[in-house]
């Protein structure tokens, strides 16, 4: 089975300079949008990410783990970086933290924002793709992989788990503190929303915008909520 290295292109003697670069390269060309596949995505993502944390020769493969993630559901302890080696094995989720944006520059108006992601190597809870389960929300189908959204009433009754659709469609079936605006702007809330595309992209924690922010509930009168 392929190691890091090889997924990579680089020898297995590659400096840490070499690594970074083989992965910038190597995440661009295996990017939905450039031609690859989520599949490919995913397994360069989980063999930088397996370098970067000590790669043991003996250990099991990338290409293993990520064969045998998908024959199951998940259990629903996963971490991020479990979850981030996983193959989508259906409808899959491109999601980017709003919070990077300005350590990175960058702007909501931005074009290229999931390339420039991609490039980025942030942090697999910052950007990565997850699969979609029928009748999960969005929120739900992130928390399944691992992942802690914002949230607080799950119940669509305030903006604190707000996401912006940059791609795909989701549908929300009731909307009571959303501005025709801000819905027209692709603004949803990932607690009541379910993706109805194959492939979504979305912005998370995007709860601090204008307009949102006047619409949050303390998370603390919630309990488990996070914030």
């Amino acid at each position: 089975m392929e190691s890091p290295f090889e997924i990579l292109g680089i020898d297995a003697d590659a400096s840490d300079e070499e690594i970074v670069a083989a992965y910038r390269q190597r995440v661009k060309e295996a990017h939905p949008d450039q031609g690859g596949s989520a599949a490919e995505f995913q397994r360069v993502r989980a063999a930088y990410e397996e370098l970067q944390q000590g790669y043991q020769p003996d250990a099991l493969d990338v290409a293993d783990a990520v064969d045998q993630t998908t024959n199951g559901e998940s259990d629903g302890t996963d971490d991020p970086a479990t979850a981030d080696a996983r193959e989508p094995s259906g409808p899959h989720i491109e999601y980017l933290n709003f919070e990077t944006f300005s350590d990175h520059g960058w702007d909501l108006g931005d074009d290229d924002l999931f390339e420039k992601a991609a490039a980025a190597d942030l942090a697999p809870e910052d950007y990565g793709v997850f699969s979609y389960d029928d009748g999960r929300n969005l929120l739900q189908s992130a928390e399944d992989c691992g992942y802690s959204w914002p949230f607080a009433c799950r119940g669509g009754a305030c903006a604190n788990c707000a996401v912006a659709v940059v791609e795909g469609e989701v549908e929300m079936p009731s909307n009571h503190i959303l501005s025709q605006e801000m819905v027209d702007r692709g603004i949803r809330l990932s607690c009541i929303s379910e993706p109805i595309s194959d492939e979504l992209k979305v912005i998370y924690n995007i709860k601090h915008l204008p307009g949102l922010d006047d619409l949050r509930l303390p998370p603390q009168q919630f309990g488990g909520a996070n914030d």
